[in-house]
C-alpha cells in the first residue's frame, strides 16, 4: 500500500524519464536517484532567460542539478555571480564571479567538475550582508500546479532556501524557478509539509506557467528536524547552529 499519496506520481514520472530524460551513468540508470537533464532542456533554459528577475539579477543561486547545466553556463556567459552548493550540500556553497572563468571554459566550468575548479568556497558568514538574491532556480523530480516540489525526497533545495533565508539573502521579492520536462508537471493541487518552498515559477520546454496566490512564508531552517537526520552535519548547518548557540 502507498502512505505517500505523492508516491504513484513519482514512480510515474521516473518511468517517464526513461524516454525523455538523459541519464547519468553515476547513477546507472536509476532516475529516482538523481534530479535528471532532459529533453528540451535548451528551450526550458531559453524560456528562464526571458524572466524579467534573470534580467534583473546581478548574482543567481542556481542548485546543482544535470537539469540546471545548461542555466549555470547561461548566467556564467552572462556575467552574473553564480551562487551554487555542492553535491548534497556535503561541502557547502561555492561562488564564481563574474570574469573568473574564460570564455573558452565557460562550459566546463558549468558542471560540477568545472565549478571545484573555478568557484569559490563561500561560507554563511563570508555570504551574509550580501543584497537578497532576486532568482534562485532548481530542478526537480515533479511539480504540481500549486507549485509543490516533490523529488528524491531529500529536501536539499528546502533546506539551501532555509539556509539563504536565514542569513537574509531572500525577501519577498526573490523568485524560485522549477525547470523542469513537461511530463514532469502534475496538473493537480497537492499539500506540501510546512519546509516545502512553493515556487513561483515552472518551466518547461514548452510552458512557462505562474504559480499565483502559493502563499509562501518566509524561509527558515525547520531545526526540530535537523536532529538526527542527513542534514545534521552538513558544514553550514554546523556553522549556523554555532551561531545559534552563541546568540548571535
Amino acid at each position: 500500500m502507498i502512505t505517500d499519496p505523492t508516491q504513484a506520481y513519482r514512480d510515474r514520472i521516473w518511468s517517464v524519464l526513461e524516454r525523455v530524460g538523459r541519464p547519468d551513468s553515476r547513477f546507472h540508470w536509476d532516475f529516482s536517484s538523481f534530479i535528471a537533464d532532459f529533453e528540451g532542456n535548451d528551450r526550458a533554459t531559453a524560456r528562464i532567460l526571458e524572466l524579467d528577475a534573470w534580467r534583473a539579477a546581478d548574482r543567481v543561486f542556481i542548485t546543482p542539478d544535470n537539469s540546471t547545466e545548461l542555466l549555470r553556463r547561461e548566467a556564467l556567459r552572462a556575467g552574473k555571480t553564480l551562487l551554487v552548493t555542492t553535491y548534497g550540500i556535503r561541502r557547502g556553497f561555492l561562488e564564481v564571479a563574474p570574469g573568473v572563468v574564460p570564455d573558452a571554459e565557460i562550459s566546463y566550468a558549468a558542471t560540477l567538475d568545472g565549478l571545484d575548479r573555478y568557484a569559490t568556497p563561500r561560507t554563511l558568514a563570508e555570504l551574509r550582508g550580501g543584497a537578497p538574491l532576486r532568482l534562485l532556480v532548481t530542478g526537480g523530480s515533479a511539480i504540481s500546479r500549486n507549485g509543490i516540489r516533490f523529488g528524491k525526497g531529500h529536501g536539499f533545495f528546502d533546506l539551501e532556501w532555509g539556509m539563504l533565508s536565514e542569513i537574509g539573502l531572500t525577501d519577498d521579492r526573490s523568485e524560485v524557478v522549477d525547470i523542469v520536462h513537461d511530463e514532469q508537471y502534475v496538473d493537480e493541487d497537492l499539500a506540501g509539509e510546512a519546509h516545502d518552498v512553493a515556487v513561483d515559477w515552472i518551466i518547461t520546454p514548452e510552458r512557462r506557467i505562474r504559480v499565483e496566490g502559493h502563499g509562501r512564508d518566509p524561509g527558515q531552517v525547520f531545526w526540530d528536524l535537523i536532529p538526527g537526520g542527513e542534514h545534521e552535519f552538513l558544514p553550514p548547518i554546523v556553522e549556523l547552529r554555532q551561531e545559534r548557540e552563541a546568540g548571535r
